[in-house]
């Protein structure tokens, strides 16, 4: 089935390095994505309860966004990704998140609440 692509915007109230740490360290990640991350040789493995997920860290601009693709996806062919970029508005110079994601039509909803959770748990850790 194919996927349909998602984007959603979040404020975070915080520096743009310390919003990019958190999108791009295993540490960073565990702190909100997943319950534990490892690293290996470009492939990030998420834990959650019990489960594992593993996705290559296939994009990165300093400072500005990181983009993943999920084992699965890279197996089967797919171009499906979800990326994390950072977006710091001109004129106020607030800092937004933009989460790219590509879902199932029929879990289209569950994605975007799942989104919204994980950007709940970040603001809690970075306190923003």
């Amino acid at each position: 089935m194919d996927k349909v692509k998602i984007e959603l915007e979040y404020l975070i109230k915080t520096s743009p390095n310390i919003l990019f740490n958190c999108l791009t360290t295993p540490s960073g990640l565990s702190e909100w994505f997943a319950d534990d991350v490892n690293l290996k040789n470009d492939y990030f493995t998420f834990f959650w309860d019990g489960s594992e997920e593993t996705a290559k860290y296939i994009n990165v601009k300093k400072g500005n966004s990181v983009r993943f693709q999920w084992e699965e996806d890279e197996e089967d062919g797919n171009d499906y990704y979800f990326e994390m970029a950072i977006k710091i508005d001109d004129l106020t110079k607030e800092v937004a998140l933009i989460i790219t994601d590509f879902a199932e039509e029929d879990e289209v909803d569950e994605t975007k609440l799942l989104w919204d959770n994980n950007i709940s748990k970040l603001k809690q850790a970075i306190g923003g």
